[in-house]
């Protein structure tokens, strides 16, 4: 007997119906169920984490497609300068910073100083950590907040070289002296002169002292010494174990009773930057019989490209907002990427596959050095490699360093300083919260990283902003136009929908953001 029951025989025949003819639209098997849903699974991938960000916390429109902004920097706590040369007498002429003892050995004895600095007096400007270096004596840094009657602070080293940056300029004394006058050097534009009377004098006398000022060379590992140079590379140096040990700064001020209305100083502490807005355009095109069409799963076909290119188009922002570069041409705008901006004007630290714990909570202490740094960044972006590096530390600090101290009946355990605290949800992302001994740090994992050499891009988010271009009533975030378009040929509607985006990025305050980056 022949067998009828396979399931190849469960097809239905297509076959012209009485009034047209077939169609090569074949019905397959549709006697069988297959217990075929009405729902379709679809791979979700994380899309956009740095654009989500800007967009959803740090949105402030523009009206204008080339805008600027206005940074300001205090002066308060940048009172400083650096001895590049001292005399008995305003000819100065001792570039060696080794002081006779008797100068400064007693109350009331005179000491001449030439002083310089290394910020500009116009914006504030100083140098930032890995980038290039406003040098001491550059031009436009003249310390021009001196005042007669105010006491100035200087310490004493005792030896001009050492064999390590770690242990040259240790101070190991200090003067105090009150400004008696401040007057131009006439050789040097970018110098004053102070005459100081001694106020606190060295502790002790028995050696000549080297006065805290800028060393020769400007070697990691040399001493400052008082010398006018100005070829020293800040950004290779630490800022609390060498740039620090330089410097001094103003303590105060000392005046007599009755003498009347003080010297004053302005400072000028803004300074402006620009940024450009982008056109970001993703189109589609579909017949208005396939828009008229009703199909199984996404019933319109339209509604589904079109959400797809919705997310293409954020896709290629989120791409444009951290590789691009800005510039003007052609009569095309280009806006600031983040990484861009940050490379080249913010902290930069370097990163390897060795780096430890320890190296990363050193570069954490140039980056959040309140002297010239005071915002810690709101988001550290990172690439897939670190992203699972810090998890392992943690990991590591939980298995291995959590141990009893003092034995198991106490109860008292011992943890490494950085360490996965937790997880939270921001916005939809995954934030991965670490413990450092300068705050905690939020972590997100950016794909967009993955084979760069960026490795963790820190963003101070209060200083990011996303500038879609909106007045006079139009908006140009994400605006839609609808056009139709008519085929010479056919004669056939095809309706097109346009998805513009005008928007730009703007960048301040290169001290609150920080990237490191491979080799």
């Amino acid at each position: 007997m022949a067998d009828l029951f396979q399931l190849s025989n469960l097809t239905v025949s297509d076959v012209d119906s009485p009034s047209s003819a077939g169609t090569d639209l074949g019905t397959g098997n549709l006697r069988r169920k297959y217990n075929f849903g009405d729902q379709v699974s679809e791979l979700s991938i994380a899309q956009d984490p740095f654009f989500r960000f800007v967009s959803m916390v740090s949105k402030q429109s523009t009206d204008d497609p080339s805008f600027k902004f206005t940074e300001r920097r205090p002066s308060y706590h940048k009172r400083y300068g650096y001895v590049c040369d001292w005399g008995a007498t305003s000819a100065l002429g001792n570039n060696n910073a080794t002081v006779t003892s008797t100068l400064v050995d007693g109350v009331g004895d005179t000491l001449y100083v030439g002083m310089k600095t290394d910020y500009k007096s116009s914006g504030n400007i100083g140098s930032v950590f890995g980038q290039a270096d406003v040098k001491v004596g550059t031009t436009g840094t003249k310390p021009i907040f001196y005042l007669q009657g105010q006491l100035i602070k200087i310490p004493f080293h005792t030896t001009e070289d050492a064999a390590t940056a770690a242990d040259a300029c240790q101070a190991i004394d200090y003067i105090v002296g009150k400004v008696e006058s401040v007057n131009d050097d006439g050789g040097d534009s970018e110098q004053v002169i102070l005459k100081l009377t001694i106020v606190r004098a060295l502790a002790d006398s028995s050696n000549n002292l080297e006065l805290a000022g800028w060393g020769v060379g400007g070697t990691a590992n040399e001493a400052p010494d008082g010398s006018n140079t100005t070829t020293t590379e800040w950004g290779a140096l630490n800022i609390h174990d060498q740039i620090e040990r330089a410097r001094s700064y103003v303590v105060g001020s000392a005046h007599a009773e009755g003498s009347g209305y003080p010297e004053t100083w302005k400072d000028q502490p803004f300074s402006t930057g620009y940024g450009l807005t982008q056109i970001w355009k993703t189109s589609m095109a579909m017949t208005n019989t396939a828009r008229a069409t009703s199909l199984k799963y996404d019933s319109s076909e339209w509604a589904r490209v079109w959400k797809e290119k919705l997310i293409e188009h954020k896709w290629d922002i989120e791409q444009s907002i951290l590789f691009g570069s800005q510039a003007s041409n052609g009569g095309i705008n280009y806006t600031q990427g983040a990484i861009d901006y940050i490379v080249s004007n913010s902290n930069v630290f370097s990163w390897t596959t060795a780096k430890s714990q320890d190296d990363f909570l050193d570069d954490m202490s140039n980056y959040l050095d309140p002297r010239y740094n005071n915002g810690n960044a709101t988001v550290f972006f990172c690439s897939t490699d670190v992203y699972n590096w810090i998890h392992k530390l943690g990991g590591y600090a939980l298995q291995n360093l959590k141990t009893d101290g003092l034995g198991a009946s106490v109860g008292k355990y011992y943890t490494s300083d950085l360490a996965v605290a937790g997880k939270k949800s921001v916005l939809g992302l995954g934030v991965s919260v670490i413990n450092t001994v300068y705050g905690d740090i939020n972590i997100v994992r950016n794909i967009h990283l993955d084979g760069t050499n960026v490795k963790i891009l820190a963003c101070n988010m209060k200083y990011a902003k996303y500038r879609p271009l909106v007045g006079n009533g139009v908006d140009r975030d994400t605006a839609i136009y609808v056009g139709v378009q008519t085929l010479e040929n056919s004669g056939v509607d095809r309706r097109v929908d346009l998805i513009l985006t005008e928007a730009g990025m703007e960048w301040q305050m290169p001290e609150a953001h920080a990237v490191w980056t491979q080799g």
